[in-house]
């Protein structure tokens, strides 16, 4: 009948069913390989670390080099800047001392001339104080090596030994940096004073 022919698997349908689960075994995921298998190759690693190392390496001295670059262009702006700073503030010097060397050419009057150069000097000496440049003190005050040169020693039973006598050439500083060294004249005690051994020899 009908109904017995739907509730009976025939011949056809069997053979489905094997096939079906037959695949669904082939289909099953494979065994996870030895932990030996698994493992990275050492050479292959130890080269990709290498790789690594290099890139790291390069970028690194592509860095620095830049950075060198860009400190050595910074420092040569600073001094540059401060060189422009420095002529524009000791250019009106220059200025009153070119007008006052055109006026003493004219004048017959000696002290208007040395006026004329006081003042020029002391406005030389404002402009590097706004940048910082002081004078070296000299006459009276201690011979100091650290910023004074002694190009001669004279004795004298004046003045201390030790005391600056005369300035050959002024000295400057920038506010604890030494620009120049300032070249006196020192003070020695005169021979004979207080002197050990130089007394008149007693019979």
């Amino acid at each position: 009948m009908q109904g017995d022919s739907n509730s009976t698997n025939g011949p056809d349908e069997e053979q489905a069913i094997v096939d079906e689960g037959e695949a669904s075994e082939n289909d099953a995921p494979a065994a996870d390989p030895p932990p030996s298998a698994r493992a990275a190759d050492p050479l292959a690693q130890a080269q990709a670390d290498a790789v690594r190392m290099k890139d790291a390496w390069m970028r690194s001295a592509a860095d620095f080099d830049n950075f060198r670059k860009r400190a050595r262009k910074e420092v040569e702006e600073a001094r540059r800047n401060g060189r422009e700073d420095l002529l524009r503030a000791v250019l009106p010097v220059f200025d009153n001392l070119e007008r006052a060397i055109q006026s003493a050419l004219r004048s017959k009057d000696v002290k208007a001339v040395a006026d004329g150069l006081a003042m020029v000097q002391r406005q030389f000496v404002e402009a590097l104080g706004r940048e910082g440049i002081a004078r070296i003190p000299t006459v009276g005050h201690p011979f100091d090596p650290s910023v004074h040169e002694a190009i001669q020693q004279l004795e004298t039973s004046e003045h201390a030994p030790g005391t600056v006598l005369a300035e050959v050439q002024p000295g400057y500083m920038q506010g604890e940096r030494l620009m120049r060294a300032a070249m006196v004249v020192v003070a020695k005690p005169k021979e004979g004073d207080g002197a050990p051994g130089t007394g008149e020899a007693t019979s």
